[in-house]
Order: structure tokens, then C-alpha cells, then sequence
């Protein structure tokens, strides 16, 4: 049997020429680690696989530091598939932008047998290093003797624009090769160290490969030469939740001649099958295609299957991507998990997963999308289903049932740490996230509604908030609901969404649902809808009151009472100067300027937003001393503490002063002394107060004396010396009248 070499003319004449081979540009394009633009080309891309042989020397085998043909993604093969590899593989690579060294990173050998019924060889999990011309491999057996055959795979994803000048050849040499299988046929030179660009095709030998089920399952035949097509299949099963986004293999630029065997399917999707990829996790989503390209190319021209391994593979930015063909609509057989491959889904998530957990976009595209493949078929992904082994794996027995989650690691069928203890502790938030409903989901405050207790008052049109816990990914919908019925929809990423309400009480509440058809639903929120405006029950007015007096700030006293059918929120007064008082306050102490008149505007809001207004213009009036009518004795007192720098004083008993004046309030303004006497008070001839003016400490244009009435009209006051005995000196320093 001859084992064909796969390459392209210009890779043979750059190697020939100068040992290297030169792709202008890098694999991908320069976004950002969020860019997803850079994941679709406009055609099959190129890539190549480099090879150098590892040579064992008992249990251990050492490729020195060395130049090579720029590669991407890296991993160790050895001839016989089933072969193990006991202990580490390690590999380091020089940056072919910068020329400098990288870390050493270990290869994955837990998946030597991952999909044995496909292998042509054995092989590491491969790790992306991104663009590197320098290799240097150490392969400790720790005692074990190593396989036979081992070479390292180093494998160039290609760029994603046409820059090579060259079409693919079919075959550039055929050499002869042992039995596939049989470790010690293959001859020393299968694997040089020349650096040549060589591969195995998938399809050689092209014979059906045994299925890991005991029954067959299959709805189309076993893979058939390279011109077949595939069968007609029946419609596939529309799913009870939405197809996510995907890239498909044409977008991300599979070179479909790498493999021309048809796809094989089962009946259905039972379960998925987590896994991760082991590359790092500093990579550039903008890489992810070439990854993607990478990992294919490894599976099928080192690992020999016939096409990539997984059904769907997931980068960090939550990108999801098409891999092995046949539909991502259909129950296609992967090569992911041995022994349980049939209907089965194998999601990888690109990077490596130990340490770290996975990103949440990512782990919500798992769950975006094993809730839609599992939902095709009716499944719950957050239930379980028992599955049986289709061969001996290691860790299950051909014909062994076990019960699996619907969501589950590659570790839960296969002896391997994939997909990492990070990534595998997250499983079952995944399943939670595909299964539903969406989590976290409460009301947030209403925007523009006033808030009492539990309970919301608006206008009419409302804004209904919302925040949930899950990725907006699971989403399908919400609904608002009013009095439990649907009153506004919106789309998954929205957070708010208007109604509008007719005038009563109201419950509100938002269902959301998940992209399984499960809902969620928050309480209850009681809104009333009001549309009528406060009133003021009592119109504002503005009466003298006690302080002391200015020509500039007379002291006043602002009043009113507003009332509202639903809800009072506030009373601002606006005019002349701005204040807000609550809905239970009915009075505030102002001053305002003599001689001028002063309008006081005051608005009265509802906690729904409606608003009513009201205004009362008022002048408050000094009278000075010198203005009254006068009896008795009185004398003069000069001082700038005075109003108009004068007051008169009198300590004759009967000793009057007389103001009349058109008004509706009234304030006789003094000074207050401990030798201060009293005074009687008539208005409008009838004696109504006695005031004493005593005072421990001494105030000037003080206001000893109000009196108000209901309506402007003309009135008379008149002041009296009592003559205390002690004491009888009173000083008087005016009257002040609101007009």
C-alpha cells in the first residue's frame, strides 16, 4: 500500500529554494481579541502541515532548537493509533514576528484514543502558538518505552486571502507504507526531518469506518469515494429553540478537498459532549478561523480521520463555528468522544481550560447551542439520558450502559481531564443556562413613575425595567404583562419597554423567555395610572408672622394645602425663589421686601407626574411711629438699630398711638428691653391682646404682635401704655400691614 504526500507546487519550490516557505500576512488579521469580523473569508484556504521526526532513545526523545517553514498549531503523532504515550510532551516555538523563544508548553496526551475508530495514527491534543519558525521538543517517557513513529505535526492554518500564487497539486510523490496499524512496518524515512510540507489524506485507505454504536443508526451510507454526494435526507427536526449564529465551514475557509468522504449520521441528538481544545488562551479572536482551520488540518492529515473531530467549536469571544460537515442541522457522527460518538454533539471550546474557567460568552454559546441541537429532538438539556458504549474506551465497555447529562464532559465518556476542571465545574451552570428558564429576573425601578411602598403611580404611558442574571444569548423574548395579559413584547438584548395604562390600578409583571420556550415571571408590581391633577384646597396666601424686621426681609409666612385623589408627592414653591416641601407640609417661615410687591407661584405634583399651579401677590407695607395718631407723652430715640433710625417711647399709663390702614394682616413691630413694659392692643376699637415687652436679652424691630383676617379691608390698630409698675416704658418702632 502507498501512503500519498499532499502539498502545494509553491510550498515545494520555497522549500527548495530557501527552507522557508513565506506567506504575506499573518494567520487571521489584526483585531482586537473581541473582533468576530476577522472569522469569515471568501474561500477555501490553503494550509499546510510540516513534519520532523522524533527519535527515541529509550524513554526519551529531544528535537533541538531548529528553524522551519511558519506554522500556527503544533502536536506529536506516533504510527499505531492505539499505542499510549506514557509521560510528557513538551514543545517550545520561536515567534516568527519578534525571533524570540517562548515558553515550553505540554502537549495534552490524555486523548491519544479520543476517536481510535478513525485514527491512522496516534496523536497529542495539538496547541495553537501562533506564527512560529523555530521548534525545539522533548518527550520524557519517565521509564515507559516510547512509540514508534513520532514526528512533530506542525501545521500552517493558512491566510485568509489568496497570497500564494499557486493551485493545490493532487499528489506530489507516493511511498510505500506498512499496514495501517502495524507500528514497527512503517518504514524510518515515512517521517523526515526535511521539513517538507507533507500530509495523510483522511480517505486512504477509503473503506467504511466501524461505527461506536451496537446498532447502526445511520440514515445514509457508509463513506463513500472521493465525486460521491450525499444522499437525500429527510427534512431536519425544527428545534423548540433558536438556531444561534454560526460560521460555517465556507466562511472560515475549509479547503473542502481535504476530505471527500461523505458524512455519516445517526437518528438523533441525545446528549453533547464538552470539550476544549487545550491551545492557549491569550489567542486573538481574530485568530479563531485559522485555529479552526488548524485543528482540522491536524485531525485529518495527522490524526488521519476523515474530518474535523468536533461538530461545533466555540471561541472566547462566544463565536460559534461549523466543523465536521454534513449540516449543522443534522445528527452528524463526529469524532469526539470514542465509544459514544453517535448521537452526539462534541462542542470544543478553543483554549485550555485546567485553571481557568471559560468566558461567559462562550459558555453561553455552549448553552445557546446545545439547547438548540438538543432541542430538535424534543430533549431537556439540563435532564439525563443513559447512552451506551460502542466499543471499549478504556473506561466503559462495548455494550455498557450509563446514564450521561444531556450537557456533559468529554471526561464523563472517555478517561481523559478534558475539557479542563475549570470549564467541566461550570457544566452544570451550562446546563441551567440551555435548560431554562432565564435566572435573576426582577423589575427595576420605573423610570418616570413615582414610587410609594410597593406601589407606582403614572400618568398613563409607562417604562417597564427589567435585569436578569442570564446572558441575553438565552433570551428568545419578553412580554410585559398587564393585569396578566400581554400589553408590550421585546427582543432578547432589550432591558425596558413603554406601555401604555388606562386610568385605574394595575398589575404589571415581565415574563421572559428562554430560548427553550420555558418562562420566567416577576411578582407582581401594583401601578395606578392616574390622570387628574392635585388641588389646592386652599389657595397660598402670605401673613406677617414674628422675627425681626428689615426694609428688606420682612418676615412672612407662606401658606396653603394641597390635596390629590391618588397620590400628593410634593409642593415646590417656584417663585420667587425655589423650595420643595413635602406633601404633608402646609406652611414655611419666608421674609419678603417692604413697599414691593412679591408674587409667590407654587406648583403641586402627584407622584404620577401631574401638576397643578397657584399664585397670591402680596406687598407688605412699615408704618412708621411718626405716621400714628397720637396721646399722652411720647418721646424720640434716635439709633440705626431703629427702623428709619427712630422709635418713640412713653411710660405714661393711657399714652396711645393710633394706625389705620387697608390690609389683611398686621404686625406692630417694638424693641424689647428686661425694663420693657406692656401695652394693650385694640383693633378696630376693641381691645383684643395685652402684650408684654420684656425680654432678658434686647432685641430691636422686633414683632411683638400679629393679627390676620381672611379679605383686604380697612382697619384700625391702637397701642396703650398699661404703666407697669417697675416698668412702664414701652418702645414702639412702627406697624408693618400686608397690602
Amino acid at each position: 500500500m502507498k501512503r500519498r504526500v499532499w502539498g502545494t507546487a509553491a510550498a515545494v519550490v520555497a522549500a527548495t529554494v530557501t527552507g522557508v516557505i513565506v506567506f504575506q500576512g499573518v494567520h487571521g488579521t489584526a483585531g482586537g481579541p473581541d473582533d468576530k469580523s476577522a472569522t469569515a473569508v471568501t474561500g477555501p484556504v490553503s494550509t499546510t502541515v510540516h513534519t520532523t521526526a522524533v527519535k527515541a532513545e529509550g524513554d526519551r526523545a529531544e528535537v533541538p532548537e531548529r528553524g522551519t517553514t511558519e506554522f500556527s498549531l503544533i502536536g506529536l503523532s506516533w504510527t499505531k493509533p492505539s499505542a499510549q504515550l506514557p509521560g510528557t510532551v513538551q514543545v517550545r516555538t520561536r515567534n516568527a514576528r519578534t525571533g524570540t523563544w517562548g515558553s515550553w508548553v505540554t502537549l495534552d496526551t490524555g486523548g491519544n484514543g479520543a476517536a481510535a475508530e478513525e485514527s491512522r495514527r496516534g496523536a497529542t491534543d495539538p496547541a495553537w502558538v501562533g506564527p512560529s519558525n523555530g521548534v525545539q521538543a522533548r518527550v520524557d517517557g519517565h521509564g515507559s518505552p516510547l512509540p514508534a513513529g513520532m514526528r512533530l505535526e506542525m501545521v500552517d492554518p493558512g491566510v485568509s486571502r489568496a497570497s500564494v500564487d499557486a493551485d493545490p497539486v493532487a499528489f506530489k510523490v507516493d511511498e510505500p507504507t506498512g499496514t495501517p496499524g502495524d507500528e514497527t512496518s512503517e518504514p524510518a524515512d515515512a517521517s523526515t526531518d526535511t521539513d517538507a510540507p507533507v500530509a495523510e489524506p483522511s480517505s486512504s485507505p477509503n473503506t467504511p469506518l466501524p461505527s461506536d454504536s451496537p446498532t447502526t443508526g445511520t440514515v445514509s451510507p457508509s463513506p463513500t469515494p472521493s465525486g460521491s454526494t450525499t444522499p437525500t435526507l429527510p427534512p431536519a427536526p425544527v428545534s423548540n429553540a433558536p438556531e444561534p449564529p454560526i460560521v460555517t465551514r465556507a466562511q472560515w475557509g475549509a479547503d473542502e478537498s481535504l476530505n471527500t468522504e461523505a458524512p455519516e449520521y445517526g437518528t438523533e441528538v441525545k446528549a453533547v459532549f464538552v470539550h476544549h481544545t487545550v491551545n492557549a488562551n491569550d489567542y486573538s479572536c481574530a485568530d479563531s478561523a485559522a485555529m479552526v482551520r488548524a485543528i482540522r488540518t491536524y485531525h485529518i492529515q495527522s490524526n488521519g480521520w476523515k474530518d474535523i473531530g468536533y461538530n461545533f467549536l466555540v471561541d472566547k469571544c462566544g463565536t460559534i463555528f461549523e466543523g465536521r460537515k454534513g449540516g449543522v442541522d443534522r445528527p452528524v457522527i463526529g469524532a469526539h468522544t470514542p465509544g459514544f460518538n453517535t448521537n452526539t454533539v462534541g462542542i470544543a471550546v478553543l483554549g485550555e481550560y485546567s485553571s481557568i474557567d471559560a468566558s461567559a460568552a462562550a459558555k453561553a454559546s455552549v448553552a445557546r447551542l446545545a439547547a438548540w441541537k438538543l432541542g430538535q429532538y424534543g430533549h431537556d438539556p439540563a435532564g439525563k439520558v443513559d447512552l451506551t458504549a460502542g466499543l471499549d474506551n478504556g473506561k466503559f465497555k462495548l455494550g455498557q450502559t450509563a446514564s450521561f447529562y444531556r450537557i456533559s464532559g468529554h471526561r464523563d465518556g472517555y478517561s481523559t481531564e478534558c475539557p479542563g476542571d475549570k470549564l467541566y465545574a461550570s457544566l452544570p451552570g451550562i446546563r441551567t443556562l440551555a435548560g431554562g428558564p432565564v435566572t435573576g429576573l426582577a423589575l427595576k425601578p420605573f423610570g418616570q413613575a413615582g414610587v410609594v411602598g410597593t406601589t407606582a403611580y403614572t400618568k398613563g404611558p409607562l417604562t417597564v425595567n427589567w435585569a436578569i442574571t442570564s446572558p441575553a444569548a438565552l433570551v428568545q423574548r419578553y412580554e410585559v404583562l398587564v393585569d396578566g395579559k400581554v400589553a408590550a413584547t421585546a427582543g432578547p438584548t432589550a432591558t425596558s419597554a413603554p406601555v401604555a395604562l388606562v386610568a385605574g390600578r394595575h398589575t404589571v409583571a415581565v415574563r421572559a423567555v428562554h430560548v427553550s420556550g420555558r418562562t420566567a415571571v416577576t411578582p407582581d408590581a401594583t401601578v395606578i395610572a392616574d390622570t387628574t391633577a392635585p388641588a389646592f384646597t386652599t389657595k397660598p396666601s402670605v401673613s406677617l408672622t414674628t422675627g425681626t424686621v428689615n426694609t428688606a426681609a420682612v418676615p412672612v409666612i407662606l401658606g396653603w394645602k394641597a390635596t390629590d385623589t391618588a397620590a400628593l408627592k410634593e409642593v415646590r414653591l417656584t417663585v420667587p425663589s425655589a423650595h420643595t416641601y413635602g406633601p404633608a407640609t402646609y406652611t414655611t417661615a419666608l421674609t419678603s421686601n417692604s413697599g414691593t410687591a412679591t408674587t409667590w407661584s407654587m406648583t403641586a405634583r402627584d407622584q404620577a407626574g401631574n401638576t397643578t399651579t397657584a399664585t397670591t401677590t402680596a406687598t407688605p407695607v412699615i408704618l412708621q411711629e411718626t405716621s400714628a395718631g397720637r396721646t399722652g407723652t411720647w418721646t424720640t430715640k434716635s439709633s440705626t438699630s431703629y427702623l428709619g433710625g427712630k422709635s418713640y417711647a412713653s411710660g405714661s399709663k393711657n399714652a396711645s398711638l393710633t394706625w389705620k390702614f387697608t390690609g389683611r394682616s398686621a404686625a406692630w413691630v417694638v424693641s424689647r428691653a428686661s425694663s420693657s413694659g406692656q401695652a394693650y392692643v385694640y383693633v378696630d376699637g376693641i381691645k383684643t391682646a395685652t402684650v408684654d415687652l420684656k425680654s432678658t436679652a434686647t432685641k430691636y424691630r422686633d414683632v411683638a404682635w400679629t393679627k390676620n383676617w381672611s379679605t383686604s379691608s380697612a382697619h384700625t390698630i391702637k397701642i396703650v401704655v398699661v404703666g407697669t409698675s417697675g416698668r412702664p416704658t414701652i418702645t414702639t418702632d412702627g406697624l408693618v400691614y400686608m397690602k
